[in-house]
């Protein structure tokens, strides 16, 4: 079983982090161990590599960062859980849809076991509640390593949602676990999405200095 390494780095600017995730990539060989880098970013507007400026609708004072991720403009902020799989996927022995499909199942799995009832769409990738998106996607793969991963709305404000288009996809509403009858800690959320990524990719982790 593949051993990744997991960092917990607590509340983080989101440019420093992309630039470390970035460098991370760039630099690995065959036998760098694979990692996820967990986070809460303070509030900051990314848009994906072909994201369109029209999507940001009234960013105001929160910045907006370029990144080179897929898909379009989402937010990150306080209370939410962003999660960075920096996986080789050759070693893994997933595709990129693979990669995409596992992480979906493991936060629909996750939400079920808080009694919620969630699914992903074929036609926009993310997981959904009743219509509602609670978690976001957005990857890139590099010589075959991934890097970016998923944003998942545990107990945060979930206002600047309203001054963009949430992943270029028109009037969507946006909802989280704390709402739906989920816990409002952030620690007990992590420890169950670290639970259920490892069984979506049959890993096994441990924990990294951050």
């Amino acid at each position: 079983m593949i051993e990744v390494g997991v960092k917990d780095l607590g509340r983080t600017q989101y440019e420093g982090v992309f630039h470390a995730m970035k460098a991370f990539t760039a630099s690995r060989t065959e036998t760098t161990p694979d990692e996820i880098w967990l986070t809460e970013h303070e509030p900051v507007f990314t848009q994906g590599q072909a994201g369109k400026a029209e999507h940001l609708l009234a960013p105001g004072s929160i910045p907006v960062v370029q990144t080179d991720r897929g898909g379009q403009v989402t937010y990150h902020g306080p209370g939410q859980i962003v999660g960075y799989l920096m996986f080789d996927l050759k070693r893994l022995g997933v595709s990129v849809r693979g990669l995409v499909t596992g992480i979906e199942e493991a936060v629909v799995s996750l939400l079920v076991d808080y009694g919620i009832v969630a699914a992903p769409r074929a036609d926009a990738p993310g997981v959904y509640v009743g219509g509602a998106k609670i978690a976001a996607l957005g990857l890139r793969v590099r010589r075959g390593c991934s890097y970016h991963g998923l944003a998942l709305n545990v107990c945060m404000d979930l206002e600047p949602f309203s001054r963009i288009n949430p992943c270029g996809l028109l009037d969507m509403q946006v909802t989280q676990v704390c709402d739906l009858g989920g816990p409002e800690d952030l620690g007990a959320v992590r420890s169950l999405l670290l639970d259920k990524l490892a069984r979506a990719y049959s890993i096994r982790f441990r924990t990294l200095d951050s």
